[in-house]
């Protein structure tokens, strides 16, 4: 899933910071050998974890904390190492082993989500380890940052207006991602999905599982995918809610993402003006012209924020996004947008997302070094949108040129304006990201299809604003008779957490081994599921 990028992090990312104040204590790599491991990887895949408690304020106490050691470079594994951190709430029962979750981002920390919001998963500790870690470049597992290029990165693409001069644009994408590897260190070159599916079988060998049972989420179905086709023989009970495309480029990710915010935007609308407090009345297709009358009016003369900073019509638009990815923040998002356009105060808006920081530098580590735990003060503030970066240009292949990109973009520009008129133009400059890096890996899109595996269980949300239903059905068909969809017909991003029925059918599933039929959905309503 291509995120749009901005120094205004998700809600539940912002939920989770201040957890990231952990301490962990690991092993270290036994000389032993593994039946399972390639040749020079059996020390790696023959350690095993020393949980301990994790040190923090606001870590649960019963939340553990570990770490395992990974290559750096699995072609050249004795070119140096990473720690990478895990988090685990220990089974209350009899254990079966370990399910292994992803929150999504990329970028996000898991070890801070799963001690942040660890009580959705708690029935899965009826007979599982529940376990997250941070993947390679994000939290304290040798975080990647740009330094203040983050800032530059985002300036470059906050909107269309730099657009007029593209050239402009470009050039500064390349400095910043110059300074991307500057301050990221030897780790840069190494991030991606497919050596964090790789990471996730090192994990797999330390748990003592014998196959992986998964639950990923939106970019952790990307994870989950690429890991099944790495290692076919090692899935175990797989889910993948919020199904991320195997095979779009950024350009037509965009354009699925501004039509699902889109509809998304047009739920709530509908859903606002059968409220008498709604701030657009009681006429749905009034609402929808009064947003972008407001949009247009704030970007032609913005409001003092609460921070005294110009709060500007995408500014809106991207609070507007956050708040869309669940439709529990809907009456929240109500009030705010009440706030603004009764009083003129941005406040209730500016609460789901945040800004206004400045990035510490890391000093870079020497290659060939064993890379440890970063300490929790040490995690650069732009950490989240420097690995969301790295991570999506890692997997991706496509590098236009400057000549194709300025060639395309009127025609672009069409495009995403007839998808959403309130949030194409902020999210055409994402497909800019990735210039300046280098071409990221074609396997993605070549090897993970037609697998081979155990049946594993695909969750799609119709009115998913951030990976669209029909990505479900395709990357279901792609990967083959293996992946079994349950349609979930509600609203807001993945059916874990929103809807009861998907929440019983996944747990079923990882703990029993009870697969609900292909093609079988939950209905809008949480509680009420609909076999059909």
């Amino acid at each position: 899933m291509l995120a749009k990028l901005s120094l205004l992090p998700s809600v539940r990312c912002r939920a989770a910071t201040g957890v990231l104040g952990l301490a962990l204590l690991g092993a270290g790599l036994p000389a032993a050998t593994a039946d399972d491991a390639e040749p020079g990887l059996s020390r790696f895949y023959d350690q095993r974890i020393k949980w301990s408690a994790c040190e923090g304020l606001e870590a649960p106490e019963d939340l553990q904390c570990g770490k395992v050691t990974v290559p750096l470079d699995y072609d050249r594994p004795r070119a140096g190492t990473l720690d990478l951190a895990l988090a685990r709430y220990r089974a209350t029962g009899d254990s079966r082993g370990s399910v292994l979750l992803n929150f999504g981002g990329p970028g996000g920390s898991g070890v801070a989500e799963l001690s942040a919001g660890g009580k959705e998963f708690m029935h899965l500790t009826n007979g599982y380890d529940v376990v997250t870690f941070d993947p390679r470049g994000v939290g304290r597992s040798s975080p990647v940052t740009c330094g203040p290029a983050t800032t530059e990165i985002i300036e470059a693409t906050d909107g269309d207006e730099g657009l007029a001069d593209p050239a402009d644009v470009l050039r500064r994408l390349r400095d910043a991602a110059a300074e991307c590897a500057r301050h990221s260190g030897p780790v840069l070159p190494h991030i991606g999905t497919v050596d964090a599916a790789r990471d996730m079988d090192v994990m797999r060998r330390a748990l003592g599982d014998d196959r992986l049972n998964y639950l990923g989420f939106s970019y952790g179905t990307r994870l989950g995918a690429v890991y099944a086709a790495r290692f076919p023989d090692k899935v175990g009970r797989m889910v993948l809610d919020g199904v991320d495309t195997l095979t779009e480029p950024l350009t037509e990710q965009g354009l699925a993402g501004a039509r699902g915010q889109q509809t998304a935007l047009e739920n709530f609308l509908d859903w606002c003006v059968e409220d008498i407090a709604c701030p657009f009345g009681q006429d749905a297709r009034t609402a929808r012209r009064q947003v972008q009358q407001v949009i247009a009016s704030l970007d032609e003369d913005p409001v003092p924020s609460g921070f005294g900073e110009p709060f500007s019509g995408q500014d809106m638009v991207g609070a507007i996004g956050q708040a869309l990815y669940s439709e529990e923040l809907w009456p929240l998002l109500q009030r705010a947008i009440a706030q603004l356009m009764e009083d003129g105060d941005t406040r209730g808006l500016e609460g789901f997302v945040s800004g206004g920081v400045t990035f510490p530098v890391r000093a870079q580590k020497p290659a060939g070094a064993h890379s440890g735990l970063t300490d929790p003060e040490d995690v650069p503030l732009d950490n989240l949108p420097a690995a969301l970066m790295a991570i999506n240009c890692a997997d991706d292949p496509d590098r236009p040129t400057a000549a194709q990109v300025a060639a395309s973009l009127d025609r672009l520009r069409a495009r995403y304006e007839e998808a959403s008129p309130v949030f194409g133009r902020y999210r055409l400059t994402q497909v800019l990201m990735c210039h300046g890096r280098p071409k990221g890996t074609d396997y993605i899109r070549d090897e993970v299809k037609d697998l081979d595996t155990a049946r594993m269980l695909l969750v799609g949300t119709r009115g998913d604003p951030a990976t669209p239903y029909d990505w479900t059905v395709e990357t279901a068909e792609r990967l083959g008779p293996s992946a079994v969809v349950l349609d979930n017909r509600g609203d807001g991003h993945t059916g874990y957490a929103s809807s009861e029925c998907v929440h019983r059918k996944v747990d079923d599933f990882l703990l029993y081994g009870s697969l609900p039929r292909d093609g079988s959905s939950c209905g809008s309503d949480a509680p009420r599921d609909e076999d059909d």
